[in-house]
């Protein structure tokens, strides 16, 4: 924090003010956006180098053919003891005078390593960093969410099944429906969870270095530095590709990479934001039925005028952002949309925004997600007593066929319910009383042969079918 205060006279994103893990936080940092870009000249450095040169002594490596440049050891040792020692100072005003923030960096980095100076960036464009950097980020924030995700999962799992056996009413259009269990519920969102979580790991791994293509995709720039020697360009591409951790490169670029590949990645992001919208919207409305409670802490305050409120404030965040992540994505539909034959501009500051917004917005989410399902409270007792509202009226089709195996009528069965239940349901909407079927059932001596019978026909467990059964099967 900013002693002088100076920080809090000028916006700062609650993203990563309030929310994100210091981790990806750290991922779209200027630290490591630019100690990459210093990263990825040393890799081209080198892989010129070796590319390109033969050896002639321990220090010097010179130009086969007087393809360029000699690199020397030197020189590469120089940039990679000056990776981390960025003078961002510097770096603004030369971004000022150029108005190009890689030529400021390029101009940065050889102040400090002065005999490199005419090697770094040889042969490159500006995407060369730019969008590598992109592409490593977005596969490093993979790697972040890819565990919390599993995570999540994991604790939703000993969630469903604890409670795999635990009777509750279903709701279909929000109104009471046939029993399930609190287990079988949560598998529902564990469905959809791991279907995030295989989009996700399917995404990272598709993700590909953009590698040394030059101003166009064509590698013009390298063919004429290896004079014209393509066995030697291809092996600069797969060098600098394996150096930055990549397996593949993709064979064919623009200026950029496709702009599809944040189509893709920001796609996933929002998938998984709509899972966690639902799994925190069933959450407070189970909440509201004091059925489900996240947890609370003990000297937690719901409500600045009343202190008796126990909000869902952490599912409320997690919709509230789920929200943000979701629309993030028509951002790179967009963009790529209106990409211009090789490339436009018009991408980068939109691209600047939505990318690191969006795994942001998803860490976020995933962690207060684990929080929430490491805490979940069910109170049974609640549930009980719902299910005793309702119970009478779902068994009736039960009660007409116990009547018809004791010997009765199945339609004189069925209008005897049918009035006992209008008139029970009478008394719990005009009046505000209890569910009473059962006593009116009981009262009526034409249920005399099954009055015995009444306990095992209204056991809850008796209406969830195979909903226990179903949990261990949702652990996918």
């Amino acid at each position: 924090m900013d002693a002088t205060g100076d920080e809090f006279t000028k916006y700062r994103s609650p993203l990563v003010s309030r929310y994100a893990s210091k981790e990806m936080a750290y991922n779209f940092s200027d630290r490591k956006k630019f100690t990459t870009w210093r990263k990825l000249w040393i890799y081209l450095a080198k892989a010129e180098q070796r590319c390109g040169r033969v050896p002639i002594n321990e220090t010097v490596c010179l130009a086969v053919q007087d393809l360029g440049l000699p690199i020397t050891n030197a020189q590469v040792a120089e940039m990679e003891s000056h990776v981390d020692s960025i003078d961002f100072a510097m770096a603004a005003e030369e971004e000022k005078k150029l108005r190009h923030d890689v030529m400021a960096h390029v101009h940065t980095f050889a102040h400090c390593c002065p005999s490199a100076a005419p090697i770094i960036h040889l042969g490159a464009t500006s995407c060369y960093v730019g969008d590598n950097t992109d592409l490593i980020m977005l596969r490093d924030g993979f790697d972040i969410l890819l565990p919390k995700l599993a995570r999540v999962i994991d604790r939703l799992a000993n969630f469903a099944e604890k409670y795999a056996d635990l009777p509750t009413l279903g709701f279909t259009h929000y109104q009471p429906a046939q029993l399930t269990t609190v287990g079988k519920r949560a598998c529902l969102w564990l469905q959809d969870l791991t279907m995030d979580m295989r989009n996700l790991q399917r995404a990272h791994d598709d993700i590909r270095f953009r590698g040394v293509k030059g101003t166009t995709g064509t590698q013009a720039s390298f063919l004429q530095l290896f004079q014209g020697d393509h066995d030697k360009v291809e092996e600069l591409d797969k060098k600098v590709t394996e150096m930055a951790g990549f397996k593949k490169a993709y064979l064919v670029t623009g200026q950029t990479y496709s702009r599809k590949v944040d189509i893709d990645s920001l796609n996933v992001l929002a998938s998984m934001g709509a899972t966690v919208h639902k799994i925190c919207t069933d959450i407070r409305l189970l909440a509201n039925l004091k059925e489900i409670e996240e947890p609370f802490e003990k000297e937690q305050i719901g409500s600045s005028a009343m202190p008796y409120k126990r909000n869902p404030m952490r599912a409320e965040r997690c919709c509230s952002l789920a929200r943000h992540l979701m629309a993030l994505v028509f951002d790179p539909l967009q963009t790529s949309a209106v990409q211009w034959l090789e490339r436009t501009l018009d991408d980068s500051a939109n691209r600047r925004i939505s990318l690191p917004e969006s795994f942001l917005t998803a860490d976020i989410i995933l962690s207060t997600l684990q929080n929430i399902t490491e805490g979940l409270v069910v109170y049974p007792k609640v549930i009980e007593r719902h299910i005793r509202h309702e119970l009478p009226f779902m068994a009736t089709e039960n009660l007409i066929m116990a009547m018809v195996k004791a010997g009765g009528n199945r339609q004189d069965c069925h209008e005897k319910i049918r009035v006992l239940s209008q008139q029970a349901a009478a008394v719990v909407k005009q009046e505000g009383g209890d569910n009473d079927l059962l006593a009116r059932v009981q009262a009526d001596p034409y249920f005399t042969p099954i009055l015995g019978q009444l306990d095992s026909l209204l056991d809850p467990k008796t209406f969830v079918g195979r909903a226990p059964q179903q949990v261990p099967s949702c652990n996918l």
